[in-house]
């Protein structure tokens, strides 16, 4: 039985947590960043299969916007905070009434901003897994691309190296008013990185 079929439910427990915690420390730093009250829901976290990643977020085909970064450490792996164009620029408009035009490249600015966002979520959700893991783990500066979902997959794998089978999925959703905002978070540890973390969260050895 592989570690990935022994995670029970109280490590989902532990991770559900984890997420908890880092959507808090994420909607405080983002107040602070723009200046008001950013509120997040109670995340949903699974662990999925890196094929099914895409599928998570239209299919390989689908354009997104994606915030990538590296993450150091202990537990190393590769971590991608995925947005459907549209949500992407609702996310601007209800963050930073930043409006943008359908169909027109981002800005500098507007790459800046979601590279930020992206940025503190990932801050928040590793520091929050560091706490309870005991493991250091930190991120890299983060790179912004537009392209289909499996394009950027794939660069992934071409600029970090092979990724891992398994990746913890974090649905997010942001919210300003009544209007809401999905992402996805992936964390996709390095082959040999689940071990450290299973290990850390209690989950005995094969």
């Amino acid at each position: 039985m592989s570690e990935f079929e022994r995670f029970g439910d109280a490590q989902m427990d532990v991770l559900r947590e984890v997420g908890n915690i880092g959507a808090g420390h994420a909607a405080t730093a983002l107040s602070k960043l723009i200046g008001k009250p950013v509120d997040m829901d109670v995340p949903r976290v699974n662990l999925v299969p890196l094929g099914d990643i895409a599928e998570q977020v239209g299919g390989a085909e689908a354009v997104v916007a994606a915030v990538y970064l590296r993450v150091e450490g202990e537990a190393p792996g590769n971590l991608f905070f995925i947005l459907s164009l549209e949500s992407a620029r609702q996310l601007l408009l209800e963050l930073l009434r930043m409006e943008t035009a359908e169909g027109v490249p981002f800005t500098e600015l507007e790459v800046s901003a979601l590279s930020e966002i992206g940025n503190i979520l990932a801050g928040s959700y590793l520091s929050s897994l560091a706490d309870f893991t005991k493991l250091s783990l930190s991120p890299t500066v983060p790179g912004f691309a537009v392209d289909m979902a499996g394009a950027i997959l794939a660069y992934g794998v071409l600029q970090f190296g092979d990724m891992g089978d398994k990746a913890l999925l974090i649905e997010t959703s942001f919210f300003d008013g009544i209007d809401r905002v999905e992402g996805n978070l992936f964390l996709i540890p390095d082959p040999e990185s689940f071990s450290s973390i299973f290990a850390s969260l209690g989950v005995p050895p094969g």
